[in-house]
């Protein structure tokens, strides 16, 4: 995207102050290019760089107007997340918005790829906007707990409806220019020239007036409007987890009521302040947490790239794979075992991606290229040319292993052989094949095509290539891959058992399933544990119980039963048909097959006649305590899981819950929850109730003396 001009008798020749700003000519219009590859970010070097560049601009006799662009694929995306937690040098971002907005000349700001957060303020202080064609812009600070810092919140009000700003920062979802552009987001969009569109419009508006950003207050002709959508909005977001949504319409409102230096001002006032805050800080921590979860470890070789997959099972789980790789390019063969089930799944696949069109998700066009991208086949040799063969069968030790052992001595050297097991021994399955540094596990989420975690199962000799190339995927189908060993539910499904096993032992105490659930969605889930295993079925509960207490029993014959260990409260809800919402009852009543359950009295009665026969006097348990309760054992599970290896950082375990599993996102995960609550009290909380269940972790004892801080965060 930079600038050239054989006219030009110094073309790009001079340096700015930083190396990562370019300068030079095209006819009589001074170009900016920010270089900071990979994405142009607003470090301290290119704050510094732009000043310069613009007040060099002012001073070169040769330039009537300026363009400011980015090099590479993008604009400046924004903020430098280096910088997230260190002091800010200046100059600060808002001084360069100010250097632009206040400059002699005109300036345009020649966006593509993307510009969001600080790159799109640095657009809004320019006097013109031109978009390549596809870029997004946005303000998403409210998704790190904040208010855009650098003029957002008094530039956008001023050239957009109000519904419209407050839309942008209240969602912080990105936009596509073309969708905007009657709005007035950007000025134009063209599909190719950017930069000589640039430079036609920096001497059209030479020629011509130019008003700051600032001095504009056409938007603002309608005062009681402006409040109106101001107040509503601040109905609108009164539930947010953070006090962002709330500081953005205030911030907004300022720049209706405020001189703009005082709404600049008030602005800067709302970010320090939200910045301090513990919701703020655990974002920005969960923000860097996901982007390191993501990367593979250091010394991995260069993944080979997946460029053929083959799927065997094509259920509700398979399908939804399927349409994840379709959707992102790569051909999936799917192995079923008979012509009608491969019709069945060709038509479950076909229906996922027709909903998708329906909901204006993709073009027609694009399904269709999809769905040209699947072959149906109903022998397992077809699988002998792919890069990944993904065995998506029931998730049962024989069938799984009988499967993957076949497609052992079919698959071509170097394929990976990716189980999708939720529970099973991968090393054990892996063993079996002969072909143990080729296997790993894929733990996707249901629905598969939806659900974005990916749980990349590295079992004892699975070769850094598969491990690699495990990664390379989940970034290809667009997962947030987080690496975990192997044991029984992995690092998601294992943190939740000990999840519901806390509302287990206190719904035995006293609490009932609506006051746990109710104390949960308070704290921030979606729903509470046992709004959840109506959801997914209590049968599947049961089931698990039933054969993890086959296991202990036949491990440790001479322990208590494992029956006795456990209220079994669960079995008894299945005994007595309460199987969840598709039976139309489990801990709640779906009367007439509606979604939103109904307290039910019997299921009370039930749990209390459990307790009476146990010789349990019921006790009175807080939301508070509840809330408590499960930090307490989210937290030394958790810790646990270090221990033993599982997981490799705490990070990971607080995106695993954050991204599949509902943790409140504003709270960071359970790990940095509990260090944010202090882990010496959750330690001391653990040992005054010597429950054998929660034995204190190792690694919790660590952290404790490690000033309360679980090590490898970040």
């Amino acid at each position: 995207m930079a600038p050239t001009d054989e006219d030009a008798g110094d073309q790009m020749g001079d340096q700015a102050a930083a190396d990562v700003i370019g300068y030079g000519l095209i006819r009589d219009v001074a170009v900016i290019t920010v270089d900071a590859p990979p994405v142009n970010a607003l470090g301290h070097a290119v704050r510094s760089g732009l000043i310069n560049a613009i007040d060099r601009a002012a001073q070169d006799d040769r330039a009537v107007g300026v363009v400011l662009a980015g090099s590479g694929q993008t604009f400046p995306a924004g903020a430098e997340t280096r910088e997230f937690d260190a002091p800010s040098a200046a100059p600060h971002l808002s001084d360069v918005c100010h250097a632009i907005e206040m400059s002699p000349k005109p300036v345009v700001a020649c966006l593509h790829g993307r510009a969001l957060g600080g790159g799109y303020e640095l657009a809004l202080a320019a006097h013109k906007r031109i978009a390549l064609k596809g870029t997004r812009i946005g303000l998403p600070e409210i998704r790190l707990g904040l208010v855009p810092g650098a003029g957002g919140t008094q530039r956008l009000p001023r050239i957009v409806a109000i519904d419209d700003a407050l839309s942008l920062m209240l969602t912080g979802q990105p936009v596509e220019v073309s969708a905007v552009l009657s709005k007035g987001f950007v000025d134009a969009v063209v599909e190719a020239e950017l930069i000589s569109a640039g430079v036609s419009a920096a001497r059209e508006l030479a020629l011509a007036s130019f008003v700051p950003t600032r001095a504009r207050r056409d938007r603002f002709a309608d005062a009681d409007d402006f409040q109106e959508a101001v107040a509503a909005a601040r109905i609108a977001y009164a539930d947010h987890p953070t006090a962002a949504a709330a500081c953005i319409a205030d911030c907004v409102e300022a720049s209706l009521l405020l001189p703009f230096e005082a709404g600049l001002a008030y602005e800067r006032e709302a970010l320090e302040t939200l910045a301090e805050g513990a919701p703020a800080e655990a974002l920005r921590y969960l923000f860097m947490a996901e982007r390191r979860a993501s990367k593979p470890r250091s010394g991995l070789p260069k993944p080979v790239p997946v460029v053929q997959v083959a799927l065997v099972g094509g259920g509700l789980m398979g399908a939804g794979i399927a349409v994840s790789c379709l959707t992102h390019g790569l051909p999936v063969t799917l192995i079923e075992k008979s012509p009608k089930t491969a019709a069945e799944t060709r038509k479950r696949i076909s229906a996922i991606f027709t909903r998708a069109v329906e909901r204006n998700k993709m073009r027609a066009a694009r399904r269709e290229r999809c769905l040209a991208q699947l072959t149906l086949a109903m022998d397992l040799t077809a699988a002998k040319e792919a890069d990944l063969i993904i065995e998506a069968v029931p998730d049962e030790y024989e069938q799984k292993s009988n499967v993957l052992n076949e497609l052992a001595g079919i698959a071509k050297p170097g394929a990976l052989l990716a189980s999708t097991t939720s529970y099973l021994d991968l090393d054990e399955l892996a063993q079996a094949t002969g072909r143990e540094s080729d296997v790993l596990g894929l733990h996707f989420f249901a629905p598969a095509h939806v659900a974005k975690l990916l749980e990349v199962v590295i079992g004892i000799q699975t070769s850094p290539a598969a491990e690699s190339a495990a990664f390379a995927l989940a970034r290809k189908i667009n997962k947030q891959a987080v690496r975990t060993g192997v044991c029984e539910g992995f690092i998601g499904n294992r943190m939740m058992t000990a999840y519901h096993a806390a509302s287990d032992r206190m719904l035995k105490d006293g609490a009932s399933p609506y006051e746990i659930d109710a104390a949960m969605r308070d704290y921030g889930f979606p729903m509470g544990p046992y709004e959840m295993q109506d959801r997914s079925g209590l049968d599947i509960g049961r089931d698990r119980r039933k054969r993890l207490a086959a296991e202990h029993d036949a491990a440790a014959p001479n322990e208590e039963p494992t029956a006795e260990r456990f209220m079994r409260i669960g079995d008894l809800m299945c005994a007595a048909g309460r199987l969840g919402q598709k039976v139309g009852r489990g801990y709640y009543m779906y009367p007439d097959g509606q979604r939103q359950g109904v307290e039910d009295p019997d299921v009370l009665e039930l749990i209390a006649s459990e307790r009476a026969a146990k010789g349990i006097t019921p006790r009175d348990i807080g939301p508070n305590e509840i809330q408590s309760n499960v930090l307490d054992a989210l937290v030394n599970e958790g810790a646990h899981l270090l221990d033993e290896g599982i997981a490799e950082r705490a990070s990971d375990i607080d995106v695993a819950l954050v991204i599949g599993f509902g943790f409140p996102r504003h709270k960071g995960g359970p790990m940095k929850a509990g260090e944010q609550v202090g882990l010496l009290k959750i330690l001391q909380r653990l040992e005054e109730r010597k429950d054998a269940f929660l034995e204190p972790a190792d690694a919790l004892r660590e952290a404790v003396k490690n000033g309360n801080r679980f090590e490898g965060v970040l």
